[in-house]
Formats: C-alpha cells, structure tokens, sequence
C-alpha cells in the first residue's frame, strides 16, 4: 500500500466505547435526577439542586456539572426525558397488538402520567420552572417526543404531512391531560383516564377532518396540473 494511501487512512471509531460512554452518562444522570426528586416537591427546582442531589447520591459534584453543565434547568428538562425513556421501555413490554390505534395512543399516555405520579409535585413545579425562557422555549419539543413515541408504539408509519398532524395534534392532548391530572384526585385516577378518552376522541375527529382535506387538495392540485399539460 502506498503511504499517501496510509495517510489518508482515517482511523476507525470505537463505537462500543461510544455507547458505553453514552450509556453511563444517561445512568449518572438518572442517578442524579431521582436523588434530586424528593427535595423538588418542598423546594422546587431551585439552584443548586444538581449539586445537593450528587451529594446525596455519593457523586463527585464534578462529575454532576459535567452531566449537567447548565445547571438545574437542564436537570429539569432532562425529567421530561427520563419519562419519555421510562415510557417507551413500558411500551415495548406492552401487548398493543389487540387494541385499536385510538387505545394504543391512549395507554402511551396513560402509561407516562403513571410513571409521573410519585412525582406529580416536582411535575407542577417543573411546568411552572421551565414555563419562561429559554426552558418554556424547549417545552413544545419535549411534549412532541414524547407524541412521536406515542405514535410510533401505536404503529404509525406514515411519512408524509399526516406524521406531523397526528403528533401536532397528539401534542395538544398531552398537555392538557397533564394540567388536568395534576388537579385529579380521583381514586385510580379515573377521572383523568376519562378526560383523556374525550380529548383523544375529538382530535381523531379532526384528524380525520384534515385528512379528508388534505387528500381533496391533493386531488384538485393534481386536476389543475393535468389541466395545465394538455393546454400545454
């Protein structure tokens, strides 16, 4: 082999050492979350919360500012995060199989708002927390991943403007079924699961809508372009 051929070599990536690093950062910071967990429902997400968490949890405070180098805001943000992995874990243990799409989406949020229930005070406190910039600004995304895991346990494979609908739409539901279930105390939580199924059925009624609109839109923009060539 030429040397010009041997210096062009680029060397190979570790990808396993990649994903072990990647993998024991997620689990120092889930460590680090759920130490910081209890004290959020009395203190909120408060400065220096990163920090008393490591503590608590026997972690160089060190290595907690490299896991979270914005502080607690990023800590906050990474709740969300943790939810939808928890979330999407549960789902794939899930048998959606039998059911219909409208009760797979609606155990997707049925299964998150479980997982946040130990937790219910420190997800009120991080609605109001992240409700301002630059925390408010990264909310909608956090909700839409959470949608798009929703919808892709449900079996959706759409790839066109219908993907973006559902989880537009799908995004509205979580939100205010959230807002609704921190103010639920009813037994089971059966009050919320009924206002989960109301909103879920009125959005596959406007999903339906726009699809049907969609699809008409497509149809006249195809009459008009058949028009154009044969005048052409």
């Amino acid at each position: 082999m030429p040397p010009s051929a041997r210096r062009a070599r680029k060397p190979k990536q570790n990808t396993t050492r990649r994903n072990k690093d990647g993998a024991d950062m997620n689990t120092l910071r889930t460590k680090i979350l759920l130490a910081a967990l209890p004290d959020v429902a009395f203190d909120g997400w408060h400065d220096g919360l990163v920090e008393a968490a490591a503590t608590r949890a026997g972690i160089d405070v060190s290595a907690a500012d490299a896991a979270f180098p914005n502080g607690t805001r990023e800590l906050a943000l990474y709740f969300s995060s943790w939810a939808d992995d928890e979330m999407r874990a549960r789902l794939a243990r899930e048998n959606l199989e039998p059911l219909r799409v409208r009760d797979r989406v609606a155990r997707g949020v049925e299964i998150r708002l479980d997982i946040l229930t130990p937790w219910k005070q420190a997800v009120s406190s991080a609605l109001c927390y992240l409700g301002t910039p630059p925390g408010g600004l990264l909310l909608p995304r956090h909700v839409w991943r959470s949608a798009d895991i929703i919808w892709q346990a449900a079996g959706d494979t759409a790839t066109d403007y219908n993907r973006y609908t559902k989880r537009f739409l799908l995004s509205g539901v979580i939100t205010a079924t959230i807002l609704y279930w921190l103010g639920d105390d009813s037994e089971g939580q059966t009050d919320t699961k009924a206002f989960l199924s109301r909103r879920i059925d009125n959005v596959l009624k406007v999903g339906k809508a726009a699809g049907s609109a969609g699809a008409k839109i497509k149809q006249g923009l195809a009459a008009a372009k058949s028009v154009g060539r044969k005048r052409a």
